[in-house]
């Protein structure tokens, strides 16, 4: 049988990481205080997707407001030094994602193309974001237009959801976000959309999902919808 650590790069002077015979996996203890963040960083790096705090916390064996201090740090550290990688705290964890103006040549790298909304696309997301739970009636009142196969394509892309059926006569359905959308936006939680700022300001490049294009008619649309009364 194979040992787990057998794919561990080892440098002079630093130990193998043991098992304890207790469970499965590895005890390598608390890193050293001017490791914490290197080691934040290899963690972050090695996870394609989003680790939360207490993920952290755990596999480092130190308390979860050392990781916060610590990823607060590096965060800073990424920006300070140009890097090309930027640390976005989305949903409830923390990732490592590209930095928007190098994100062209990852996408080339990756040969994918970039995950673009259309216009149509990000009014009607923008109004649900803002107004949710909302029926299919408002965003296309809001749009002018039928949103059916728009709503279709962003509950394919798993941007929303529905939230049940209204509580009016009606009974129609309502719409929502999803945790994708704050993953793809890079929001922290709702509370973290704006009302009056252009939404390119949300998007964290991430090469899977990258430039959101909206226009200022589109702030007009989710402002009047934001500010209609219920």
């Amino acid at each position: 049988m194979s040992d787990p650590t057998d794919n561990l790069v080892l440098l002079p002077g630093v130990s193998r990481p043991t098992d304890t015979g207790t469970e499965p996996g590895l005890r390598a203890g608390p890193p050293p205080p001017d490791l914490l963040i290197p080691a934040l960083e290899a963690c972050l790096f090695s996870m394609p997707g989003v680790l939360s705090l207490l993920q952290l916390a755990s596999a480092l064996g130190v308390e979860t407001i050392a990781v916060r201090v610590g990823l607060e740090a590096l965060a800073e550290r990424l920006i300070r030094t140009g890097s090309g990688l930027r640390l976005v705290e989305v949903g409830e964890g923390w990732q490592l994602r590209t930095e928007p103006r190098v994100a062209p040549w990852v996408a080339v790298l990756r040969g994918g193309r970039p995950f673009r909304l259309s216009r149509a696309a990000l009014e009607t997301l923008a109004i649900i974001a803002f107004r949710q739970p909302v029926p299919k009636s408002l965003v296309d009142e809001v749009r002018g237009v039928d949103s059916g196969a728009v709503l279709k394509m962003l509950l394919e892309r798993g941007l929303i959801r529905s939230m049940g059926r209204a509580e009016d006569s009606s009974r129609s359905l309502t719409w929502g976000t999803t945790p994708q959308f704050l993953h793809t936006f890079g929001l922290r939680s709702l509370a973290d959309l704006p009302t009056l700022r252009d939404l390119r300001a949300l998007q964290q490049d991430d090469p899977a999902s990258s430039a959101v294009t909206p226009s200022n008619e589109i702030l007009h649309l989710v402002h009047d919808a934001a500010d209609e009364p219920d």
